[in-house]
């Protein structure tokens, strides 16, 4: 018979002696991580689609395109570039929300496609607070404000004396409804205290035309889509929607500091994922993408089209993202915006 003391300390064959609960979930979650980390070493190990989702050779394609090409060199993998078009970003934007969560799908989006489209929608078919795990922010750039050469206005200020004393006279055009470039306006007219009347085209091409044709008065516009028209002295350019100076244009003044304190307003490109991305893939896709965007030759890339790379954690990205896409919110319910 056993006493009390012998049970007391179980045998080594004790059956009560196996691992506790609080035990293997330590031992499983370390399983995790452990493979995680070997994911990790060995990502990617076939090529990556990376969605854009508007048309080829427009700002955000060539952006990617430019991102892809050096993160293909830095992996030794190739990233290629599906460009996903329609419903303002929307289409391109879902397929990448739905893919697997494994890093062999990634999303290439703009500031349009992420702040502002699920805005207008009756009803977003993606949530870019929720439906995406955050990579970093790839880079920004201005729109810039310029005027036909007829317009009586040689700097921003008069611009708005202008608007001021005749109320709606003056048409701007824009790259289309919903697009950063007629929220652009339509937050420098609640700035401004100021009505233009709206035109909205099908993309930046048929806006430039335009106002080059003096069919409206007023564009905002991607400093690439007016450059040329600018020089030429076709359009009078006033100054960059941005918070400073863009090194491509040094001469032109923010509209902030111009007339608007404050005022600003930028095209961005962010790298996502579908939510649930492991983190060691973010981590090392993080990685990689502020190497790339750091190096001179991005950088040389980039300036042309006033494109400054940006970079950052994943944590950056969110917090830009919050911040732009609650800012836009506002600009679209004062402004009763819905997609046509």
């Amino acid at each position: 018979m056993t006493s009390s003391a012998q049970r007391a300390y179980p045998s080594e064959d004790d059956t009560d002696m196996k691992p506790s609960s609080a035990v293997r979930r330590v031992v499983a979650t370390a399983l995790v991580a452990v493979s995680a980390a070997a994911v990790a070493q060995t990502y990617p190990e076939k090529p990556v689609r990376t969605i854009v989702p508007f048309p080829p050779g427009g700002a955000a394609d060539i952006v990617a395109r430019h991102v892809a090409q050096k993160l293909s060199e830095s992996f030794g993998v190739q990233f290629i570039v599906d460009n996903r078009a329609g419903a303002g970003g929307a289409i391109g934007a879902e397929a990448a929300a739905r893919s697997p969560a494994d890093g062999y799908t990634l999303l290439f989006a703009s500031s349009s496609a992420m702040s502002i489209n699920p805005h207008i929608m009756a009803k977003a078919s993606y949530d870019p607070l929720k439906s995406f795990s955050y990579l970093g922010l790839i880079g920004h750039s201005p729109n810039v404000l310029v005027v036909h050469p007829s317009v009586p206005a040689r700097n921003v200020k008069d611009l708005i004396a202008l608007a001021r004393s005749k109320p709606e006279s003056l048409a701007y055009g824009s790259n289309g409804s919903g697009t950063l470039s007629h929220l652009t306006g339509e937050l420098f007219m609640q700035r401004a205290g100021i009505k233009l009347l709206h035109v909205p085209y099908k993309g930046a091409a048929p806006a430039v035309i335009d106002t080059v044709a003096g069919q409206v008065s007023v564009l905002f516009a991607a400093y690439p889509s007016i450059a040329g028209q600018a020089r030429a002295g076709k359009l009078r350019a006033m100054a960059v929607t941005s918070a400073k100076r863009v090194g491509v244009a040094p001469e032109l003044p923010t509209v902030a500091e111009a007339a608007l304190p404050g005022f600003e307003s930028t095209q961005w490109w962010g790298a996502y994922g579908p939510a649930g991305l492991p983190a060691a893939i973010v981590s090392r896709l993080n990685a990689e993408l502020n190497k790339v965007l750091r190096t001179d030759d991005m950088k040389k890339r980039l300036a042309p089209d006033a494109v400054e790379p940006a970079g950052g954690t994943p944590d950056d990205l969110a917090r830009y993202l919050r911040e732009d896409f609650e800012k836009w919110g506002k600009v679209v319910k004062s402004a009763h915006i819905r997609a046509e």
